[in-house]
């Protein structure tokens, strides 16, 4: 019976660290620091929900230009297009969304108004009164969607990349996390960081415009707080239905382009058949054989694009 006894122990105590194991790896990765947030070009705006950090581009005066990025990848995934814009004429601005890069990692369910409250505060912060561009890649997209719905007469016009909300495919590990809330947070901790990096590194081969573009995707997918935010927004915003938002957009009659991916198989390209009945006077654009990556794989393409958007009103202060 002993025998019997030190067995049950053995399993019960290797079921507990299985489950904690997960937990624990969260807790000791690496913090976000506010050394780390000074010594990084750019600037921190300490907002009601912890800081965020951002970044201006582009002549001082010129019409203002937003930019909001996606799911996994912080800010610097809008570094050449950005570049691009600016050189347009724009005044440019690209920050950190919450749970990433160099902002604040704070609790709260990551739904459409938990983002677009940050970015009113940020333009709030920066004294930004008018009427502006605002882009968004991935769920920055469906973030854009959102804001300009609910703030129509501060969007002049609405550029969307790859949007999210009108469909997605994340992989299994994201979806059963999504499926079972029991589990979710576990599953993520323990599979999500290794499945995305294993992603990224099959990504080594793709051509970039941004330098050692899968290391930096990479290293931010060790970041503690990163794993929780991206569940808190595959259960939020990225499971929200946009199709009253984008009724809206046609409705007060912004400007709408859209840049899709021909290869896209995380935002297929079925999206642009759906956006188009919501918003017909949206202009839907398609870059041949682009996939996902398209914010910096096909940089000179999507530049073209958005060559046609207008450089005017929004002017920075």
């Amino acid at each position: 019976m002993a025998g019997v006894a030190v067995i049950g122990w053995a399993f019960l105590s290797a079921g507990t660290a299985l489950v904690a194991a997960p937990l624990i790896a969260e807790a000791f990765r690496p913090r976000v620091t506010n050394k780390q947030r000074a010594a990084a070009t750019g600037q921190v705006a300490d907002l009601p929900n912890g800081p965020t950090w951002f970044q201006w581009r582009g002549p001082e005066g010129g019409p203002v230009a937003v930019c909001v990025h996606g799911l996994t990848t912080p800010s610097f995934v809008w570094g050449p297009l950005a570049d691009h814009l600016s050189g347009m004429g724009f005044r440019v601005l690209t920050y950190d969304l919450y749970g990433r890069g160099l902002s604040a990692r704070p609790k709260g369910e990551q739904v459409s108004t938990f983002f677009t409250a940050q970015l009113a505060a940020l333009l709030d912060h920066q004294g930004i009164e008018g009427d502006f561009t605002l882009l968004g890649y991935s769920m920055g997209g469906a973030i854009a969607t959102g804001f300009a719905a609910a703030h129509p007469d501060r969007v002049c016009q609405l550029c969307l990349i790859a949007p999210a909300g009108l469909g997605h495919d994340l992989g299994p590990v994201a979806q059963m996390a999504i499926n079972h809330p029991n589990i979710g947070k576990w599953m993520m901790l323990g599979f999500y960081p290794r499945s995305l990096r294993r992603g990224l590194n099959s990504e080594r081969s793709l051509p970039s415009a941004i330098p050692d573009m899968v290391d930096l995707q990479i290293a931010e997918s060790r970041k503690h707080g990163f794993a929780p935010a991206v569940l808190s927004s595959l259960r939020g915003i990225m499971d929200e239905d946009l199709a009253p938002a984008h009724r809206a957009i046609c409705d007060a009659g912004i400007p709408t382009l859209a840049i899709w991916g021909e290869t896209d198989d995380v935002i297929p390209l079925a999206g642009r058949d759906r956006l188009a009945a919501l918003n017909p006077a949206a202009r839907n654009v398609v870059i041949p054989g682009a996939g996902h990556t398209l914010a910096y794989t096909h940089v000179a393409e999507v530049s073209e694009v958005m060559d046609t958007l207008h450089v005017a009103k929004g002017v920075a202060p």
